[in-house]
């Protein structure tokens, strides 16, 4: 990377976590969630979660944090969770569900070369000029007889609305997708993670539950987990450190079942893969579970 290249992504990223105080994140000029949203929320002077020793070791003491997200492709997918940006006047189209009656019905407005998530949950996430209406749907695929996905949700950007109790959207914890991504230039705010084993229990804001145990050391969805104030990061370089620090300020939402702190974020061709890959260098060990009881919009 040339000096002046180097410099540009330094200053892009300082800005990513920068003090944007009563600022939410923006995309196609709609927020996205206010600033009071508990995605937008920062957690770095609440107090550590009881149990939180208990929580970090039943998600993994040893293993450690990684970017599911980069640049490039992988087996000819790109490396993350893309979203779409379409007109206020893009044509909605129908969707049949697999949990119909969790989902919302629609339409939705689905572009016609659609950027999709790769592997198998093929999420699908629109974001909607003008409306600021955001589109999420989960294993979405086209058949015959039209599209067809597990489940689908609808927000309004400009609400701190959540889902009704118990009802699933394209994520396993009932929550949006796009605020928890780590999207290049826009770290301000916290971002999403999974774990292998969740207990059968979900805390706001999350609003649903994929768990089969209802063993209390196992996490629920929607817990919210920081890296420690004391954790060094000057060591690391320009994105990764970008990424600790919000993780800092922000933390990181339980989302869904998965790897274990694997991060959710956005393909962009500015990543740099061997910059990510340093967050590997981060373990459970070095994480802590917040009290997150006063979020509350």
């Amino acid at each position: 990377m040339t000096r002046l290249a180097a410099a540009a992504t330094v200053l892009a990223l300082a800005s990513a976590v920068g003090d944007a105080a009563g600022a939410s994140p923006t995309i196609a000029g709609c927020p996205v969630f206010p600033s009071t949203n508990p995605w937008n929320e920062r957690v770095d002077t609440l107090p550590v979660a009881k149990g939180s020793s208990a929580l970090i070791r039943a998600i993994g003491l040893d293993r450690p944090l990684h970017a599911d997200f980069g640049s490039g492709r992988w087996d000819g997918e790109p490396i993350g969770i893309p979203y779409n940006v379409v007109p206020a006047a893009e044509p909605a189209v129908r969707v049949a569900f697999e949990y119909a009656d969790e989902s919302d019905r629609g339409p939705y407005p689905i572009p016609a070369r659609p950027k999709i998530e790769g592997g198998s949950d093929h999420h699908l996430l629109i974001v909607q000029r003008g409306t600021c209406r955001l589109y999420e749907l989960g294993g979405l695929e086209r058949t015959r007889s039209g599209w067809h996905a597990w489940a689908g949700a609808i927000w309004n950007l400009r609400s701190n609305a959540v889902r009704p109790a118990s009802r699933t959207s394209a994520d396993a914890a009932g929550l949006p997708i796009l605020p928890g991504l780590a999207r290049y230039g826009d770290l301000e705010h916290a971002l999403r993670f999974t774990a292998e084993r969740t207990r059968r229990a979900y805390v706001y804001p999350a609003r649903h539950s994929a768990g089969d145990s209802n063993d209390p050391s196992l996490p629920p969805m929607g817990l919210r987990v920081r890296l420690k104030a004391s954790f060094d990061t000057r060591s690391f370089p320009p994105q990764a450190r970008a990424v600790l620090e919000a993780l800092k300020r922000y933390g990181m939402i339980l989302a869904d079942n998965g790897s274990p702190w694997f991060i959710t974020g956005a393909p962009d061709p500015r990543w740099s893969n061997d910059d990510l890959h340093s967050l590997g260098r981060v373990t459970g060990r070095d994480l802590e579970v917040v009290d997150t009881s006063r979020l509350r919009p």
